[in-house]
């Protein structure tokens, strides 16, 4: 998968191509079916398939951190990308002039003259342009005039209603690990760079790997059995709790990850965190002492229901 970050990057010999468009948070189900739906699009027209999404995702450019929490950040969302069968993904920096532009400029300046498309594949309640003031019928009759097709794009549904990132969302936040697992196609994980900390969980006895979230907000929260990946070998089984930490007055939510029978420096390896199951909330405690008591139970807890 060609990875193409920037509309000033795109070239001569990007034009002409299958496209959708989205912010395509999880790459959850009902993209994954959009993607297979395109790529049969671009082999009948000898075209590539191609996905253009937007750094940030418009909401978050909009409200901040009142946006809805990502399921993926940018890294994780493009590997997950590369697993589907797009040839190549283009990032447009959603920027104050990219929001401006009206419906007709965002066709002419960014479908015609950037990507020359062929064929695009959306959802019929797909909007674009200033204040979204494009629609569906607006673009087939674009495509109408302008020479390229327009399709709606399949729904993917689960248990009679359409998979969305929302859902996945709502799972998540609600602990429903399995469910929101099934929703994604995948365990649901998140990634990144293993940093130094201020050592409280070696003090207690429990050492923890901690995994800045390098995202606004995160659909998670609480004390999860995990297990980690990207250390070599077979993944590794912890506990692990995402939150603010309030028993030491923290501020910033982090994940952090203490690992069974493993004591080696991980610092600065990148690693891929799977939550399993949900073994309770955050919750202040009146000590450190009483704080470690009840890791230990959560660490029993988890070995129990990871089977180690």
């Amino acid at each position: 998968m060609e990875l193409i970050r920037g509309l000033y990057n795109l070239r001569p010999r990007h034009r002409g191509c299958a496209l959708t468009i989205g912010n395509f948070d999880g790459v959850h189900r009902g993209h994954q079916a959009v993607f297979a739906q395109l790529a049969v699009i671009a082999a009948s027209s000898d075209v590539p398939s191609v996905a253009l999404t937007f750094e940030p995702q418009p909401r978050e450019f909009f409200s901040g951190e009142n946006a809805p929490a990502r399921l993926t950040r940018f890294r994780e969302k493009l590997q997950a990308l590369a697993d589907t069968p797009l040839n190549r993904v283009v990032v447009a920096r959603f920027t104050r002039d990219f929001s401006q532009l009206s419906p007709d400029a965002f066709i002419d300046e960014v479908l015609i003259k950037a990507l020359g498309v062929r064929h695009v594949v959306v959802g019929e309640d797909f909007h674009y342009g200033h204040r979204a003031r494009g629609t569906f019928m607006a673009l087939e009759e674009a495509g109408d005039k302008l020479g390229f097709g327009v399709t709606r794009c399949v729904t993917f549904e689960l248990r009679g209603r359409r998979v969305s990132s929302s859902w996945v969302r709502d799972d998540l936040a609600d602990g429903a690990l399995g469910k929101a697992a099934e929703l994604l196609g995948r365990p649901y994980c998140i990634q990144g760079r293993v940093a130094g900390g201020r050592r409280l969980g070696r003090s207690i006895g429990f050492p923890t790997a901690n995994v800045p979230l390098r995202r606004l907000s995160t659909p998670l929260s609480g004390v999860y059995a995990v297990r980690l990946h990207g250390l070599g070998g077979a993944a590794l089984a912890g506990v692990a709790n995402l939150g603010t930490r309030p028993t030491v007055d923290g501020r910033e939510k982090l994940l952090e990850v203490h690992l069974f029978d493993f004591d080696e420096n991980i610092y600065g390896r990148h690693v891929s965190v799977e939550f399993v199951h949900k073994l309770r909330d955050e919750q202040r405690f009146e000590s450190l002492e009483v704080l470690k008591e009840q890791i230990a139970r959560d660490a029993v807890a988890a070995r129990g229901l990871l089977g180690v």
